[in-house]
């Protein structure tokens, strides 16, 4: 029987994802191993690898398609001895198939593990009513209610136990769209807001994947996770001039290091200084890491990614400059692996280089806190000796989740940050 090619889950979180572009074509031949096609995700833009050989019979999703649903079929692979003939025979037996019992759907993949592309005969899983119920239908069933926007937990299935099959959905009239999901009270919906600016030259913009997570995951943080902010100015002068010297040397060898770098390993080593601080909040409980792996916000078009520095705190400046570097140059064409975005403890965001003095940060779950860096400036000061002076000052603002780190254990890692950064020769050793 022709096995059906199913939309991977590219990442533990990954529900839908665009078919962005085919790399094969119907009639191609391919092995374990060659690219199938480009997937976007809402973070990235990742190749698929056919898992088996045989023939491609026929494509199901045009590339271009957005909102491909993880595990629906995209696909149908033949393999030796089957024609395209054997695709209609493959699609009757699955519409007087049976349905599958709710005992042998298949457990979800914990969350931390990263679901491997997989091409299956087995028929996606039911859809699922309104209200939860398991609704059994065809998988070409549930193809066409979908072009069509038919409600499946609406139609009645005349198959073998109630199966909604083909003739069923082609007998059934679409259904009105579903209402969106009710305002928050007091907020206006989009067409109130719409309406007054019905005088005004504007322009809409759909929401794509990425800015719709965005707005998911930040609401949701915003609201759910207890934030206070604890500030500390930092004085830059010795940091700077260190930078200077240390660039002389490197330029040979084509790196040059940022003040960004020293804030990465300054917090990485204040994570091992503080280690009740490297924790992330997982629900029921808390979450301590032993390694300091430090998340770097990274503006790309249309949002933004966190590349995770994995052992930031045994890596030598150079290597934490020439790898923040790569990440960055791939999260802007939309290239990152999960695991280089997944996980971390903690988050920095610089704003600094746009000349924002300082700002409060939003902490990004599980995440246990997040530094949010401005711009370093000239101002007077009182030095050592009670003297007014002049330095290079720079406000750093910590996010935290008081759920996982409490006032004081905030404080003292964010002074173990400021130590690091104004004695930065210890953290060339």
């Amino acid at each position: 029987m022709p096995t059906e090619i199913l939309m991977p889950a590219l990442s533990p979180t990954m529900e839908e994802g665009t078919l962005a572009k085919w790399l094969v074509k119907e009639g191609d031949d391919v092995s374990a191993g060659d690219l199938l096609a480009e997937i976007e995700t809402d973070k990235a833009t990742m190749e698929f690898e056919a898992v088996d050989e045989g023939t491609v019979g026929r494509i199901l999703v045009p590339e271009g398609t957005e909102g491909v649903k993880v595990n629906s079929p995209i696909a149908v692979l033949l393999v030796e001895g089957e024609s395209e003939a054997d695709i209609g025979s493959a699609t009757a037996a699955a519409e007087s198939a049976p349905p599958e019992p709710a005992s042998e759907a298949a457990p979800p993949a914990p969350a931390s593990a990263d679901p491997a592309p997989v091409a299956s005969a087995s028929p996606a899983n039911p859809a699922t009513s309104s209200k939860g119920d398991r609704v059994f239908a065809s998988p070409l069933a549930r193809r066409i209610a979908a072009d069509r926007g038919i409600d499946l937990s609406q139609v009645k299935g005349s198959g073998p136990k109630g199966r909604i099959v083909r003739a069923d959905v082609e007998s059934a009239q679409a259904l009105p769209a579903a209402p969106s999901a009710a305002p928050v009270p007091g907020t206006p919906g989009a067409e109130a807001i719409k309406a007054m600016f019905e005088d005004r030259e504007f322009e809409e913009v759909a929401l794509d994947g990425m800015r719709k997570i965005i707005a998911a995951r930040l609401g949701e943080a915003k609201q759910t996770i207890p934030h206070f902010y604890l500030r500390r100015d930092i004085l830059l002068d010795d940091l700077l001039a260190l930078r200077s010297q240390a660039n002389k040397q490197l330029e040979a060898r084509g790196v040059k290091l940022s003040v960004n770098d020293f804030i990465i390993k300054a917090c990485a080593l204040a994570l091992q200084t503080v280690p009740e601080a490297n924790a992330v909040w997982a629900g029921d409980r808390i979450i301590k890491l032993k390694p300091s792996d430090v998340a770097v916000a990274v503006a790309v078009e249309g949002g933004l990614f966190t590349p995770v520095l994995r052992d930031a705190h045994v890596k030598s400046l150079s290597t934490l400059s020439t790898e923040m570097k790569e990440l960055a140059a791939l999260a802007r064409d939309r290239k990152l692996a999960p695991h280089q975005y997944q996980g971390g403890s903690f988050a920095i965001s610089n704003l600094g280089m746009f000349g924002i003095k300082n700002f409060d940060a939003v902490i990004n779950p599980p995440h246990g806190s997040i530094l949010a860096v401005g711009a370093g400036e000239k101002m007077p000061v009182v030095n050592d000796d009670g003297d007014l002076a002049v330095a290079t000052v720079m406000s750093l603002t910590l996010s935290v989740d008081h759920r996982v780190i409490d006032g004081a254990l905030g404080a003292e890692f964010l002074s173990a940050v400021k130590t690091n950064l104004e004695n930065p020769i210890g953290m060339l050793a």
